[in-house]
């Protein structure tokens, strides 16, 4: 599975990054799923909704089906938070999967970066970052594209992936 990062510190972009490379790549024919890591607990159910009871009442897994999506929540318990490598199993096949977060994975990068968060590069003592959107020139040892050149950056991220 051709897989590709999108990394950087806390409002550095990366969402909105994120965003834009799914409409693009998608918007050139091909098919895109994207894993986000959360460093937080999260919701994606509701109290007091039929799926919500049910995990609460004790299910491992609920899965929630319609027309229109499927959604399964596992519920971790006392489980270890799994990689980023069995989560990417469960998926189903695509042209390409795009992470946001991940920064520690050995995947191939992209770090998305604004000079206005104060933030050091990570780009510098991480090889899996293979270029830099940032909204600020930089000199640096591996490309750099400007942060909303969405076109350019996935021209970049498609050759480093092949497609």
């Amino acid at each position: 599975m051709r897989v590709y990062g999108v990394t950087g510190w806390k409002n550095a972009g990366k969402t909105g990054l994120m965003e834009r490379l799914v409409a693009e790549i998608t918007g050139r024919g091909f098919s895109v799923s994207t894993v986000k890591h959360a460093h937080h607990s999260f919701e994606v159910d509701h109290p007091g909704k039929d799926s919500h009871r049910h995990r609460v009442a004790g299910a491992r897994e609920v899965l929630l089906a319609s027309r229109n999506r499927v959604a399964l929540m596992h519920e971790l318990r006392d489980e270890d938070e799994p990689t980023l490598e069995t989560l990417l199993a469960r998926l189903s096949p695509v042209d390409l999967v795009l992470i946001e977060g991940y920064k520690r994975d050995v995947h191939p990068k992209i770090e998305a970066h604004r000079a206005e968060t104060g933030n050091a590069l990570i780009a510098p003592g991480d090889a899996t970052i293979r270029a830099v959107a940032s909204d600020t020139p930089l000199t640096l040892d591996r490309p750099v594209f400007d942060l909303n050149d969405t076109a350019a950056i996935v021209d970049f991220i498609l050759a480093e992936v092949g497609l």
